[in-house]
């Protein structure tokens, strides 16, 4: 019997990603597992566009804030679904290229499971050009159970 213990959400804070994570809390509370709930913040901020340049500094600090602000709404999504009950989630944000950050921590956690959505904030555009589900569901070396909404 599959009793997956270790359960990898990647998140975009959309209500596609919220609806995998409840797919995951209810996973995770029948088989007693543990959550890693994951932000990867994509896309990295161009110093340069055609002929505008903005300095290093401030490029640094957009990033430092962007990933502020990524943890305080993890730990909102925690808070909310952990108030009633008793489920050991661990929070995490990253820079990178989302799939394969995904599919690292998956390697790197012993993830068991990943339930993901398969739509995001990008929605139609990003499924035409493929999409960072259908490329961790290629690559993930555990079962993924894919959200859709």
């Amino acid at each position: 019997m599959f009793a997956p213990k270790n359960i990898l959400v990647p998140t975009d804070f959309s209500e596609y990603a919220d609806a995998a994570l409840k797919k995951a809390v209810d996973i995770a509370q029948q088989y007693r597992g543990k959550i890693y709930l994951l932000h990867v913040i994509d896309e990295q901020i161009r110093q340069c566009a055609v002929d505008y340049c903005i300095g290093s500094e401030v490029v640094e600090r957009l990033e430092t804030e962007s990933v502020k602000a990524s943890n305080e709404k993890l730990q909102k999504e925690v808070a909310a679904v952990t108030d009633a009950r008793q489920l050991e989630i661990v929070f995490d944000v990253q820079k990178g290229n989302p799939a394969e950050v995904i599919l690292a921590e998956q390697q790197a956690k012993g993830i068991d499971l990943i339930v993901i959505a398969s739509h995001g904030k990008t929605g139609l555009i990003k499924h035409l050009i493929g999409s960072v589900a259908d490329k961790v569901v290629k690559g993930a070396k555990c079962p993924v159970i894919v959200i859709k909404p």
